[in-house]
């Protein structure tokens, strides 16, 4: 299962003042634009993981925004399996206006209650961004599936973040029947769309990778035996494109994941070994203002070529940190999680 958020994950999205979320709210579908090779990654996995993997999208966005939503990410050839929505208005209507903010007495019991109609043995990637609590959430609902995190501590969790009483039953009732008692969140993937340090996030362990881009997020998922090479290539030149990236910046994003102990030299060699001789359909025009196969697989094979002789950290282990999820609130205030 492939779980993404939307706002800054998927979508730019802007609500820093008050007047440029109103304008999020009216904008048409082909107003709103979508972060450079997200479209082209959502597409390899559906394509190359076809009826074994399962796209859903759980987003703080407003259920009235669906059409709207639903439409961008058809212009822009996603398909999906599950669209969950917060029911904002609702709130207001009932007077729970810290709800309209609050994103684990919603998102972690939508999660949940998704996770229950699934097979035990299915495992999931999930990506979200730093603007709120994606990195946080995600790592406290993989430890919940695990069972690492007992019904007490998440309780403790929930009334430490102010969730409703009905929000904290909820939770509680879909964890008991979701959780299956051993790991399924393979990989948490968290765009940096606030550019937040990339060190705040050791504190939940290898399986969260923070991400400047979508290049590096399919750079984690080859490494990872999700994408092929030729997947990477696509969501490449997607956002070569798109004129946001030059090859040259996307060989800095290869050589950041080898220095970062988040992607073995090894892998960037076989990535260049791939992309060379990818087979991937592209419209003739685009084809012709973009950089060769030959060229791009020349381009990252010199940059771990580069870095080879040098002294690169090791490259992180898979596991899960033991994670304080209470100390967590006090401390960090949420920010940037």
């Amino acid at each position: 299962m492939f779980r993404w958020d939307l706002d800054k994950t998927y979508l730019r999205s802007e609500f820093s003042t008050f007047t440029k979320l109103l304008k999020s709210a009216f904008e048409k579908a082909e107003d709103k634009h979508a972060v450079p090779g997200a479209p082209a990654l959502l597409r390899a996995l559906r394509r190359e993981r076809g009826a074994l993997g399962r796209i859903c999208i759980v987003s703080g966005s407003p259920t009235q925004m669906r059409t709207v939503l639903e439409k961008r990410l058809q212009l822009d050839g996603v398909e999906y399996d599950e669209f969950v929505l917060k029911p904002n208005l609702e709130n207001m209507l009932r007077g729970r206006f810290r709800a309209v903010r609050e994103q684990v007495g919603y998102k972690l019991p939508a999660l949940l209650r998704s996770r229950a109609q699934q097979p035990k043995e299915v495992e999931e990637t999930l990506f979200g961004d730093d603007a709120e609590m994606d990195a946080f959430i995600y790592s406290l609902y993989g430890d919940v599936l695990a069972g690492r995190v007992g019904d007490r501590e998440l309780e403790q969790v929930l009334v430490k973040v102010r969730a409703y009483p009905d929000a904290r039953k909820a939770t509680l009732a879909a964890a008991a029947i979701a959780r299956v008692g051993h790991d399924v969140v393979r990989r948490i993937l968290i765009h940096l769309d606030q550019r937040s340090p990339t060190a705040r996030f050791a504190k939940y362990g290898p399986r969260v990778v923070p991400i400047y881009n979508y290049f590096q997020g399919a750079l984690v998922l080859f490494a990872d035996g999700t994408l092929s090479g030729g997947a990477v290539l696509g969501t490449a030149l997607e956002m070569i494109a798109s004129g946001e990236y030059t090859l040259d910046a996307l060989a800095n994003s290869l050589q950041d994941l080898l220095r970062r102990g988040r992607l073995a030299l090894a892998e960037g060699a076989r990535l260049a070994f791939e992309i060379e001789r990818a087979d991937i359909e592209m419209d003739a025009r685009m084809a012709a203002a973009l950089p060769p196969r030959s060229e791009i697989a020349a381009a990252f094979a010199a940059r771990v070529r580069a870095l080879a002789l040098g002294a690169l950290p090791p490259v992180l282990a898979d596991g899960h940190a033991r994670i304080d999820y209470q100390a967590l609130l006090a401390s960090d205030a949420l920010k940037g999680h």
